[in-house]
């Protein structure tokens, strides 16, 4: 399985609080049967000033560790980016790092106030769109506004916007009205994906494999595995390619990494 949200990294936000944290929440991840991780740190003017060079320096520390310690969990980069007129002179100025590329756009893990959707959003995703960056919306059901009305999501779907579900408000983790709201965005038509959002080894842990679980369930195992695999892989492959290798050559090798966390959910 692929984990394309997750806060890993050490001491740069509200995740890992140390490097021995980050190291015990990453064996937590590859046990789970997670074999890719992208870290997503907070990226909140004003409270996590995070932007790609110091990302990019403690993704480096961190997986230099993870051989070290030989966990064997492959590590992307890239950011929970907070909603907030900033990101586009951090677009312009190449200091926002994204999940990956697809259809032509950079795909951005955009994260509205989890008790509302600000005014002025529909305005702001349009500008992103036309500078051929797409929001994947990050946990759309635990937001306030779409538990109480799906409709206030639909019109960023509609604009093209993609969304991560969180795996544990599947499960039922984050209380019945998240769950109640994520079952029905699961049954809609939209370009979703499922991820951890894990924060610690606690009640935010790295499970990928419980909403895989519970969302095959509801929507079917290939449905499921498209959601923990195949989209990922689409967004996030072009972060492990390596000189020279073709998208296809990478796509292959990440789908046969993967290989046992697909199997297992069937035995």
């Amino acid at each position: 399985m692929i984990d394309i949200h997750c806060h890993l990294l050490p001491g740069v936000d509200d995740g890992a609080r140390d490097m021995d944290q980050a190291l015990s929440m990453a064996r937590a991840a590859y046990d789970n049967g997670i074999r890719f991780s992208i870290v997503t740190p907070h990226l909140h003017p004003g409270r996590y000033d995070n932007s790609a060079p110091n990302i990019t320096q403690s993704w480096k520390r961190l997986k230099a560790e993870l051989a070290r310690a030989d966990i064997p969990l492959r590590l992307g980069m890239a950011a929970e980016v907070r909603l907030s007129p900033e990101i586009l002179p951090l677009i312009e100025r190449e200091e926002l790092p994204f999940l990956g590329e697809l259809d032509g756009y950079r795909i951005m893990l955009l994260e509205f106030p989890h008790s509302h959707i600000p005014p002025g959003a529909e305005q702001l995703v349009k500008k992103l769109l036309d500078l051929k960056v797409r929001p994947m919306i990050a946990h759309p059901e635990r937001n306030k506004d779409v538990i109480r009305r799906q409709a206030r999501i639909e019109p960023f779907i509609e604009m093209g916007c993609f969304l991560q579900l969180t795996a544990s408000a599947v499960a039922g983790r984050f209380g019945e009205a998240s769950h109640e709201r994520a079952i029905e965005l699961l049954e809609s038509d939209a370009f979703m994906v499922l991820a951890t959002d894990a924060h610690n080894l606690q009640r935010r842990c790295p499970d990928l494999h419980e909403g895989f679980e519970a969302a095959a369930h509801i929507v079917g195992d290939k449905a499921a595995r498209a959601l923990v695999l195949d989209r990922p892989l689409a967004i996030v492959h072009t972060q492990f390619a390596q000189h020279g290798e073709s998208a296809g050559a990478v796509m292959l090798n990440m789908r046969t990494a993967c290989a046992p966390a697909q199997q297992r959910p069937l035995h």
